[in-house]
């Protein structure tokens, strides 16, 4: 007879399980939302994922989820000045909607609760598998967010921000968007707050034939917080959805990227800045299914590290039977400041088609001592110098979005993060 011994549960595991149970009779929701409340719950009192898990191999979740705090609902934060000048403007405060959004025409707004309550939304609660521990942690505390429709044909004239703002305490939130088809939308996910939190968000984007969506996620969490997020997207015909992620904060970090191209003709490009400093870990996760023919995808992530940050970078392109003709690329480079910084990066294909362009890569480095020699040779200081090359490496990226005025606006963030770190 074999025994199986369930683990010992962790003091960050205990404490979810216990705020549960604490908090399910104000959280929002009818039987069925219920119901995946009960499942999610379920799969953490079963652990967290550790090492052995594939997909968390180099994010011990387990181990480095080492402290949960309690809700704080009396805690505040003041509202960002937006990314971009003149953005219509929703935020969110400790995971509930704070003052009135302002919003261009052609786009309706919705508190998520309203759609927890009458059920509606139930179904996006569920996992997408037995090792989705942030879906499943958000699932089960989810109580507010931010539902938008942008409706056919629509070309916002202005971006829209998402402001997730948390001071300390645990938020969890969801953010669901649909662009309809032919519209274009510019959207700004700002996630940022005070003090040492936890907080899991969860993006959910519909981007519909023929639309266009430019996705900007810009997390700048403080250096004691534990951040956990999901941005999941279907693509339809014709479509094409530009991601552009910037982590530059946190203690904890994993953003999971979880993209459908579902359309013939359609097309994602992803481009990633990862700034790490400290002791922080910061893990940029992507799974990219081309599931029709004639499809196309880039994924080109840069990382800088110093101290004795530790990142990581995997990245999975699953291109299915059906879809041939697709082309897909992803790189992954790095740039190591310090003997004690570490980078980890697994770039993925699993190709079941035959007649397809595909292709992988991913280069770790450090500063080029002639490039330096050559900027210092010329009266230029160390500091400098260094700053310098570090920012072309990654201004490279940022610069290849085009429109000017969110290249500038994400430049600011970059020499900011420099000016602290550099």
């Amino acid at each position: 007879m074999n025994i199986h011994a369930t683990p010992q549960l962790t003091p960050a595991e205990t404490a979810l399980i216990e705020a549960f149970g604490e908090r399910l009779g104000a959280l929002p929701g009818d039987s069925a939302v219920t119901v995946r409340r009960d499942g999610a719950i379920e799969a953490i009192k079963a652990g967290l994922p550790t090492r052995r898990v594939e997909t968390w191999h180099y994010t011990d979740l387990r181990r480095l989820l080492n402290k949960v705090p309690e809700f704080d609902t009396t805690a505040s934060v003041k509202a960002l000045d937006p990314l971009l000048e003149g953005s219509g403007l929703v935020t969110l405060v400790n995971g509930a909607v704070s003052g009135k959004p302002v919003l261009d025409n052609g786009v309706s707004f919705a508190p998520l609760a309203e759609r927890l309550a009458d059920g509606a939304f139930a179904a996006s609660l569920e996992t997408y598998g037995s090792d989705d521990a942030i879906g499943a942690i958000n699932a089960a505390f989810v109580a507010d967010g931010v539902a938008l429709d942008i409706a056919e044909g629509v070309k916002l004239e202005k971006p829209v921000e998402l402001q997730n703002l948390q001071a300390g305490g645990q938020s969890h939130v969801r953010l669901a968007v649909n662009v309809g088809a032919g519209s274009r939308a510019v959207i700004v996910e700002r996630q940022t707050g005070e003090g040492a939190g936890l907080a899991t968000s969860v993006s959910q984007l519909q981007v519909g034939d023929g639309a266009e969506v430019t996705w900007l996620i810009v997390q700048e969490q403080p250096e004691t917080a534990q951040y956990l997020a999901q941005f999941k997207a279907v693509i339809g015909k014709d479509a094409k959805l530009t991601l552009f992620v910037m982590n530059a904060g946190g203690k904890l970090v994993r953003q999971e990227v979880l993209v459908k191209v579902a359309g013939e003709g359609s097309d994602f490009q992803l481009r990633g800045v990862n700034l790490l400093a400290g002791d922080s870990h910061t893990d940029l996760t992507m799974v990219l299914d081309h599931t029709v023919p004639h499809t196309g995808s880039t994924e080109i992530v840069r990382n800088v590290v110093t101290g004795k940050a530790h990142g990581v970078f995997q990245g999975r392109i699953n291109v299915h039977q059906v879809a041939q003709k697709t082309d897909a690329r992803m790189a992954c480079n790095t740039l190591l400041l310090s003997d004690d910084a570490e980078f980890s990066a697994k770039p993925e294909l699993e190709i079941f088609a035959d007649d397809v362009a595909c292709g992988h890569g991913a280069t770790v480095t450090e500063i080029h001592g002639d490039h330096l020699f050559y900027l210092m040779s010329r009266g230029v200081t160390e500091k400098t110098a260094r700053g310098l090359l570090v920012k072309a490496f990654v201004a490279e990226v940022i610069e290849e979005l085009e429109d000017e005025e969110i290249v500038e606006a994400l430049e600011i963030r970059l020499d900011q993060w420099f000016a602290t770190h550099g």
